[in-house]
C-alpha cells in the first residue's frame, strides 16, 4: 500500500532483525511483530511490459493522476464530515465504504473473505505502482508481502534518488497509480456482480425463490430448515431475494408492534395477534381439547396451541379456548385483516368464513410474532425434480415461527440462486460464495482507495500531497515543507479522530456479518 524506498528503510522499527536467504530471487525478513516475503522474479517482466507499452500507460496513469488528486480532496472532506453532529451519518458512510457498520460482528468466514480480498486488492494496488514506474523507465527493486502484527499488506521498493529526479507530474503518475488501479478494480467488481445472474444462468435460477445456504446451530430455525431448502413465502408473501426477506421481516415486526397496544389482553400476560385468523371447521373445534386457565394463562397439553375466536367473529361470545395443532391450522384458509399480502387468494379480509367454519386466532405472549414460513425440501431427488410446482409437491411444508422476527431473519444465510440440477453442498453454496467474494473485494478495494488517499504519514497520500505541493512554484522550499508538515499532522489527527468516532462510538448495537 506504500511505494517504498526511503520510506521502508526509514520507518521499519524492529526489536530484532533476521535475514533468511531464500535464493537469488527471494528473501525473507522477520522480527517479533513484523515479517515479510520479498519477491524479485517479477522485476524484469513488469519492467519490459511497462517499457513496451510506455505511451499507452502514460495516458492511462495520467487519468489516474487526476483521480488520485481528486480522491485526496474528497477524502479530506470526508474527514471533516466526521464532525457532523449526527452519529448515524458517520455510520452510514462507514457502512457504504467497508460493507458493514461499526457494530457488526464479523464471523470467521467473514474474516476469511476479508483476508483473501485484501491479498488480491493489495496485489492490484502494487501492480499499479510497478507498471507506472516501468512506463517512466524506473525498475522496481522488489515486491514484498508483509504482515505487521495481524495486518497483511504489500509494497514495492524503488530507488528513492531516481524517484526524486523525476518531474513532479511523472512522480504523481506513479504515486496515484495504486489507488487508480483499486478504483478501476472496484468498477470491475460492480460489473461482475451485475452480470453474475446472467453468467450463472446455465446452472442456476436467480430471483425466483430463496435457497437456504446455512442454518447455524444458534439460529431459532435450526432443525426446521436445512441447507438446500427453498423458502417459498413468509406469512403468505413470496420472497425472491435475501433483501426482500429482511425487508418483509421488518414490515411484519413493525406491524406486530403497532397492533400490540390495540390487542386484547387477558390477565395482562397473554394476548391475541390482532387480525391473523384461520377459518377452522367447527367439527375440528369440537374435537379439540379445552384450554385450562392456570395463573391467568391458557395452558394446552403437549405441542398444542391455544386458539380463541376473533373479537369480530360470530363465535366471539364463546368462552374458553380450544387447543389445536398449529401444523394443521396453518394449512387452512386465512381470515382477518392482519395478514400482509399482495393478493386476496384464500384470505378473508374480515372475520367471515364459510358455513360450518369459525375464525380463530392464536394466543401468544406479548412482544412476539406469529409468522408462517412455507418451504420446500430439496434433499431428495423427487423433490428436486419438481422444480417450482409447489401445489403438487409433497415436499412443501409450513411451520409457524413464534418469537422476535428481526434476529430470526438475520440468523439464517440465504441466497437468491437456486440450482437447476442436483449439486453437492459446495455447488449449492457456490453462487453465494462468489457473490460474497466480489462484494467483499469491492469494499476492501474501495477502502484501500480511501485509506491511501488520506493525507497522513506512511501512506500514498503523503507522497501525493508532497508531489502536488511541488507544482506550486511560487512557494519557497521551506514553505512547501512547512505546508506539508501542517497538512500531514492535521490529516493524521483528523484520521485518528475519525477512526475513534466510527469504530468505537458505534459499538453498542451489534449484528453478524
Amino acid at each position: 500500500m506504500e511505494i517504498s524506498g526511503r520510506r521502508v528503510r526509514r520507518f521499519r522499527m524492529r526489536f530484532r532483525r533476521d535475514h533468511l536467504a531464500g535464493g537469488d530471487n527471494m528473501e525473507n525478513e522477520a522480527s517479533c511483530c513484523y515479517c515479510d516475503f520479498k519477491i524479485f522474479n517479477f522485476n524484469e517482466p513488469i519492467f519490459r511490459i511497462g517499457r513496451r507499452f510506455s505511451g499507452v500507460m502514460k495516458i492511462w496513469f495520467s487519468i489516474g493522476l487526476g483521480f488520485g488528486v481528486a480522491s485526496l480532496l474528497l477524502v479530506t472532506m470526508f474527514l471533516l464530515l466526521q464532525f457532523h453532529p449526527n452519529p448515524l451519518f458517520s455510520n452510514r458512510l462507514t457502512s457504504a465504504v467497508f460493507g458493514f457498520s461499526p457494530s457488526t460482528l464479523v464471523s470467521l468466514s467473514g474474516i476469511a473473505y476479508v483476508f483473501v480480498s485484501t491479498v488480491i486488492t493489495v496485489s492490484v494496488h502494487e501492480l499499479g505502482h510497478a507498471l507506472a514506474a516501468a512506463s517512466e523507465g524506473i525498475q522496481m527493486e522488489y515486491i514484498a508481502v508483509f504482515i505487521a502484527a495481524i495486518f497483511p499488506g504489500g509494497l514495492v521498493a524503488f530507488d528513492h534518488d531516481v524517484l526524486q529526479s523525476l518531474p513532479s507530474f511523472s512522480a504523481l503518475r506513479i504515486y496515484c497509480a495504486g489507488i487508480w488501479h483499486n478504483a478501476v478494480f472496484c468498477t470491475l467488481c460492480v460489473f461482475a456482480l451485475f452480470l453474475l445472474p446472467l453468467m450463472l444462468s446455465p446452472f442456476y435460477k436467480h430471483g425466483e425463490s430463496l435457497t437456504v445456504v446455512d442454518v447455524p446451530s444458534m439460529s431459532p430455525l435450526f432443525g426446521y430448515l436445512s441447507p438446500g431448502d427453498v423458502i417459498v413465502s413468509l406469512d403468505g408473501i413470496q420472497v425472491h431475494k435475501p433483501s426482500e426477506w429482511l425487508e418483509l421481516a421488518a414490515i411484519l415486526d413493525k406491524q406486530n408492534s403497532e397492533t400490540s397496544n390495540a390487542s386484547l389482553y387477558l390477565g395482562g400476560s397473554r394476548r391475541f395477534h390482532h387480525g391473523k385468523g384461520y377459518c377452522v371447521p367447527i367439527s375440528l373445534i369440537e374435537q379439540g381439547f379445552k384450554g385450562k386457565m392456570v395463573e391467568n394463562q391458557f395452558v394446552c397439553p403437549g405441542d398444542l396451541t391455544a386458539f380463541l375466536p376473533m373479537p369480530c367473529s360470530d363465535a366471539a361470545h364463546a368462552e374458553g379456548s380450544v387447543c389445536l395443532d398449529a401444523k394443521d391450522i396453518v394449512k387452512l384458509n386465512k381470515c382477518g385483516d392482519g395478514w400482509v399480502t399482495t393478493s386476496d387468494t384464500d384470505i378473508k379480509s374480515d372475520c367471515v368464513c364459510s358455513q360450518g367454519e369459525s375464525c380463530l386466532q392464536a394466543m401468544q405472549s406479548p412482544g412476539v410474532s406469529w409468522t408462517e414460513i412455507t418451504f420446500r425440501k430439496t434433499s431428495s431427488q423427487d423433490c428436486s425434480r419438481l422444480g417450482q410446482d409447489f401445489n403438487t409437491s409433497s415436499c412443501l411444508g409450513t411451520f409457524v415461527f413464534v418469537g422476535d422476527l428481526i434476529p430470526m431473519s438475520r440468523s439464517v444465510h440465504l441466497t437468491a440462486y437456486q440450482p437447476r440440477w442436483r449439486f453437492n453442498n459446495f455447488g449449492k453454496s457456490f453462487p453465494d460464495i462468489l457473490q460474497k467474494s466480489l462484494t467483499c473485494t469491492f469494499h476492501v478495494s474501495l477502502a484501500l482507495v480511501l485509506l491511501n488517499s488520506l493525507p497522513v504519514y506512511y501512506l500514498d497520500g503523503e507522497s501525493i500531497l508532497e508531489s502536488s505541493l511541488q507544482s506550486f512554484t511560487w512557494l519557497s522550499p521551506r514553505k512547501k515543507k512547512t505546508a506539508l508538515r501542517v497538512c500531514l499532522v492535521g490529516g493524521s489527527l483528523l484520521s485518528l479522530f475519525a477512526v475513534f468516532k466510527i469504530f468505537l462510538i458505534g459499538l453498542p448495537q451489534s449484528r453478524q456479518w
